[in-house]
């Protein structure tokens, strides 16, 4: 069994509402693997059914090569929700402690608050954290009980930028053991920087599924950009092969299906085309054509 989760023409109806339509999708083993998806496409109802929070209409879902509920109840799957309350008056280690007290297999209480960074505020109240603290209080409790499979919903929300970096550096040290992570966000730079594959979801379905590198091919063209400076942008929808112009105070982006073609033109027509960066589409232009 190489699947840690499986999802087989899964559905799920809430009255009249069709959430998941005939969801088909595998994680391997030691897969990160990121699910993304505008609102309403169906990503918190198929992690609900994973974690074995509702019960799918039809179709089969595995954890592990046994049911939801099985692994849960093991330890063998955590997860860290975006709404996940935190119990208000207790401590952050009495909190954790209780947490590993759950499990068959728990993680050491010292461990965890260190993995987590929480060590030097293990005694504050868990009403008196921040934003970020409190997300960092989370995955601690995600991964109380030494799971094989982590699920994360949009884990760095309220983070700053240096605690996602930091958090993200812990997920893949987590990950390097042989565990499998899947995780849903809405900063499409942790899924290309951090996923192994990408599972695109649309109207409950899985509309892609890849490398990022392959998912970013599928939006085609490229980017030029370059600082516009003193001249004007006039004329540059006229370029060959440029199909858009976006202007950022004074940084230019053309999208072509023809980078040279659009280079030499710019050269040919301007005296100076500063700070010139040709690259692919990125990831957010191709997760938005897929949906579209």
């Amino acid at each position: 069994m190489t699947n840690a989760v499986f999802f087989q023409g899964v559905t799920k109806n809430f009255g009249a509402v069709r959430a998941v339509d005939g969801l088909d999708l595998r994680v391997d083993r030691g897969e990160m693997v990121a699910l993304l998806g505008a609102n309403g496409a169906g990503k918190s109802t198929s992690v609900n059914m994973l974690l074995g929070l509702l019960a799918p209409t039809d179709g089969q879902v595995s954890v592990l090569g046994g049911s939801p509920g099985e692994a849960v109840a093991a330890g063998r799957i955590g997860a860290m929700l975006q709404d996940g309350g935190l119990m208000p008056g207790v401590t952050v280690g009495a909190l954790v402690a209780l947490a590993c007290r759950i499990y068959p297999q728990p993680r050491p209480v010292v461990e965890l608050l260190a993995e987590a960074d929480l060590t030097s505020i293990a005694h504050r109240r868990t009403d008196r954290l921040s934003g970020g603290q409190a997300q960092r209080l989370r995955f601690a409790l995600a991964i109380a009980g030494n799971p094989e499979v982590l699920v994360l919903d949009e884990p760095t929300a309220a983070m700053d930028v240096e605690s996602r970096r930091a958090f993200w550096t812990s997920i893949r040290g987590y990950a390097a053991g042989g565990r499998t992570v899947l995780f849903a966000t809405h900063y499409l730079e942790e899924a290309d920087e951090n996923a192994d594959r990408i599972i695109v979801i649309a109207g409950g379905r899985v509309v892609t599924d890849g490398t990022p590198t392959e998912i970013k091919a599928t939006a085609g063209g490229r980017s030029v950009r370059f600082t516009l400076g003193s001249d004007s942008c006039a004329g540059l929808d006229l370029l060959p092969g440029v199909t858009a112009v976006e202007v950022h105070g004074g940084t230019v982006a053309l999208r072509t299906t023809d980078a040279e073609a659009t280079v030499r033109a710019l050269f040919a027509t301007r005296d100076r085309v500063p700070d010139l960066e040709v690259g692919g589409a990125d990831l957010e232009d191709a997760v938005l054509a897929l949906i579209r």
